[in-house]
């Protein structure tokens, strides 16, 4: 025996072939989307038997048939009320095929499993399926809009139907409507048909509708008032109901047409009392249609146009700022520049397409974009996957325009760059000129010697065309970093073979970089001149730029650590030049640091503390820009 238990939405395509595959989720409604913890299993557990999936490939084809079967009702129930000769004559056997197709479509309904409310779990009982749809009122709407009154009416009597109250009888299959606007919501929410295009035509079939809706009732009310000269159609078309209906129907029309617009030509005007009525409350209609029309219209022009008015108001604000503040036209043309590139590559920017989405998306989407361009930098040579994967997690993308400055000379460091695309150049500023240095190109680095060195940038780094870069946070870089010892001391040693490959003309610009590989080659050449060994280097870079602690990770021993010391007790009130300090980089020891703040200072001191009050016993608990209170 099959099992009753409620079937999770989105396995069943998985689980029954005859559904069919859906190929775009943006077409499946949201009430079908599984609850949270929901386990989704892989296997084909069936549908009980007999019972339709409400996103079945099929079914929804049957659905948008039916749509436009309501459109045919939409259209002849008010037009067999006005004209009711033609609603028992020649549109009778059409009206009772529909009938028939929405007959079969309850019947159905009885299998179509539904979707618990309380659990967001599809349910294929079909005693839960009947019960759910007989006590709802759709049921009994769905019975009413589809039983043919007028051949029960002629099979039981044996006489034609010629009252009123079978036009009135029709006018329940407007209730079939409701799909249209399901149809009009699930199209609006799918990505695969143009928004503007999908609310465009709902609202011309609602002014349609509208219009034919009002010409019809008003003929009706020509056609029973007591004196038929005396009405708004009869006073200038004699005997018009044993004219052309098709005569009538552009009459109704054209009044119904006017009278919306508000054009008011006069030809066509109430005569008696209520038609006088009945146009008041089409006027009154008529404004709150046209406020609806007017309102939604203005949305989806507003909406394809806001992204235009951001750009010109952000435009604005920078003219203002520029010319407020009197900045130089070089540095205005950068803001302008880097406005306008914003605006054009907003699709493409990460930061707006991913921040909604979950990590693992994000962190995918990443490993697909940059991934390999990591892996071609000198810097990442050479190392595990995993560090790459957590790099690439955190790197953020950006753009720039042609001649905008990306690092400026001097600034402090706090990120490093791996260009993407594009080109960039380095130069430096001397005697007040600009002297280009080098060009980059993809996959190159840019900022990466100032941060890892821990001093200010020594370049300025401008592109050449329009770039995309990944930035990397130090902060976040050394976190990544730190539990990764031999993938950091590859780093080192990376790095180090690039500094030795710098142009000399670069070098000239880094004098403590020559200071570094100068210590680093003294002590290293052996007797025979030979230059030292790879692991070697890496080991005397610990040992010269002064390793913190033994189990300290090999980059972060490379790097030396800055304090800022005072020669003065924390408690003392000292004078201002005294409270500023002085930076130093940290010694190797406790006595090295007490020299050199007697060196500094003039004394000798003993004692140091933190600006708590807290003594030092060991320099590999100080962090970066420490004070130390030495006396």
């Amino acid at each position: 025996m099959a099992s009753s238990e409620p079937r999770t939405p989105l396995s069943l395509p998985f689980r029954r072939h005859s559904s069919g595959d859906i190929r775009n989720l943006t077409s499946v409604s949201s009430s079908l989307l599984p609850a949270f913890g929901t386990v989704i299993e892989e296997g084909h557990l069936q549908l009980k038997k007999y019972v339709i999936a409400p996103y079945d490939r099929r079914y929804r084809v049957w659905q948008t048939f039916l749509v436009v079967l309501v459109i045919y009702s939409a259209w002849a129930s008010p037009f067999e009320l006005a004209f009711k000769k033609v609603a028992t004559g020649s549109l009778m056997p059409i009206d009772l095929t529909v009938d028939a197709f929405f007959a079969i479509d309850i019947v159905l309904t009885f299998f179509v499993a539904y979707l618990d409310p309380s659990t967001y779990l599809l349910v294929d009982d079909h005693k839960k399926i009947a019960a759910r749809y007989v006590v709802r009122l759709w049921f009994t709407m769905d019975v009413a809009s589809t039983l043919p009154f007028q051949l029960i009416y002629r099979i039981i009597t044996g006489k034609t139907p010629s009252g009123e109250v079978f036009g009135f009888l029709n006018l329940l299959r407007l209730w079939r409507l409701r799909r249209v606007s399901q149809l009009f919501t699930r199209l609006e929410k799918d990505t695969r048909f143009s928004y503007f295009l999908t609310r465009t035509s709902k609202l011309i079939c609602v002014t349609l509708f509208a219009v034919h809706s009002a010409g019809c009732f008003y003929y009706w009310l020509a056609t029973h008032y007591k004196h038929t000269n005396e009405t708004w159609i009869g006073s200038i078309v004699p005997d018009f109901e044993h004219r052309s209906i098709w005569l009538g129907y552009t009459y109704s029309m054209y009044w119904s047409i006017v009278t919306l617009t508000t054009v008011g030509y006069g030809d066509l005007h109430a005569v008696n009392t209520g038609e006088k009525v009945f146009n008041m409350f089409y006027m009154l209609f008529n404004i709150g249609l046209t406020s609806y029309l007017i309102g939604n219209m203005t949305n989806l022009i507003v909406h394809n146009a806001v992204r235009t008015f951001a750009m010109r108001d952000g435009i604005n604000q920078i003219l203002r700022y520029a010319s407020k503040n009197r900045l130089p036209e070089g540095l205005k043309d950068q803001m302008l520049a880097h406005m306008q590139l914003k605006f054009k590559t907003v699709e493409l920017q990460q930061e707006g397409v991913l921040e909604d989405l979950p990590k693992a998306i994000r962190s995918s989407i990443a490993q697909h974009l940059f991934h390999r361009t990591v892996e071609k930098t000198y810097f990442f040579k050479g190392v595990s996957e995993d560090l790459i994967v957590q790099m690439v997690a955190d790197m953020k993308a950006e753009y720039y325009p042609p001649k905008v400055d990306i690092i400026l000379q001097n600034e402090i460091p706090t990120d490093f760059y791996i260009l993407v695309s594009g080109s960039v150049d380095v130069f430096t500023y001397k005697n007040g000129t600009e002297q280009l240095l080098s060009k980059l190109g993809a996959s190159d680095m840019a900022g990466e010697i100032a941060v890892l060195l821990n001093v200010p940038q020594p370049f300025t780094v401008r592109t050449r065309r329009l770039s995309q870069v990944i930035r990397m946070s130090h902060l976040h870089f050394k976190q990544i970093l730190q539990p990764q010892s031999e993938d950091g001391r590859i780093l080192v040693s990376n790095f180090l073979e690039y500094l030795k490959s710098l142009k000399q003309e670069m070098l000239e610009e880094l004098p403590f970089v020559i200071d570094l590989l100068s210590s680093l080659n003294t002590e290293r050449m052996e007797s025979n001149g030979d230059l030292p060994s790879q692991e070697e280097l890496v080991n005397n870079i610990d040992a010269n730029i002064g390793g913190i602690h033994e189990t300290s990770t090999a980059w972060s021993s490379t790097l030396p650590v800055r304090v800022i010391i005072h020669g003065h007790d924390p408690n003392e009130n000292m004078v201002e030049d005294d409270t500023k300090g002085k930076l130093v980089h940290l010694p190797d020891s406790i006595e090295e640091l007490l020299r050199l703040a007697e060196k500094k200072f003039g004394k000798r001191g003993s004692t140091i503390v933190m600006a708590d009050g807290s003594q030092v016993e060991e320099l590999n608990a100080l962090r970066e820009n420490d004070h130390l209170f030495i006396f």
